[in-house]
C-alpha cells in the first residue's frame, strides 16, 4: 500500500469510497442526509483539508484521510478493506507527517470511537450537535501523550 497526495481527478473515487463507507458505518444517517452532504464534500470539504489517499498495489484508491489544523476531519476506507490496516496506515501518516493530534467522532459510530481509542486517542469532550448543527453528538478526541520513563 502507498499513500499519495490526492488530486482533484481523484475526487470521484474518493466520494464513492466516502458514500460506501458511510453506508456501512453511519446507520444513523438517512439517505437524505447523505444526499445533502455529498455535494458539500465535493464542492468544499475536500478542498478545505490536506487530503491524502491510500492506494493498493495496483494503484486503486482504497481509503483517504483529510487533515486541517491538526484535526483529522475525514477518514474513510473502502468497506472491502475494513480491518486490513488501511485506516491505521492513514492515521499514522497523518500523525507523523501532518501533525494530526485531534479527531471528532460521531457518538453513534462506536466502532470508529473504539478504533481511535485503540490507536492512542482519548476522549476529551462531547458536543450535542455535529458540525452542520444536526442532533448527531460528536465525541472530541486527542492523541494521548506517551510519557517515557527515564
Amino acid at each position: 500500500m502507498l499513500i499519495k497526495s490526492a488530486e482533484k481527478k481523484d475526487y470521484a473515487s474518493l466520494i464513492e469510497i466516502w458514500e460506501a463507507s458511510v453506508s456501512h458505518t453511519h446507520d444513523f444517517l438517512t439517505q437524505q442526509h447523505i444526499d445533502e452532504l455529498k455535494p458539500l464534500i465535493l464542492a468544499h470539504y475536500f478542498d478545505a483539508v490536506s487530503l491524502f489517499c491510500c492506494k493498493d498495489n495496483s494503484g486503486k484508491i482504497i481509503g483517504f484521510i483529510g487533515v486541517a489544523g491538526g484535526n483529522i476531519e475525514m477518514l474513510f476506507v473502502e468497506p472491502t478493506f475494513f480491518a486490513k490496516g488501511v485506516g491505521t496506515l492513514l492515521i499514522n501518516y497523518a500523525i507523523d507527517n501532518l501533525a494530526a493530534t485531534h479527531v471528532d467522532v460521531n457518538e453513534q459510530n462506536p466502532k470508529a470511537h473504539g478504533f481511535y481509542l485503540s490507536r492512542g486517542f482519548e476522549q476529551i469532550g462531547r458536543s450535542e450537535l455535529d458540525g452542520q448543527g444536526n442532533p448527531f453528538p460528536l465525541l472530541h478526541m486527542r492523541l494521548a501523550k506517551v510519557v517515557e520513563a527515564d
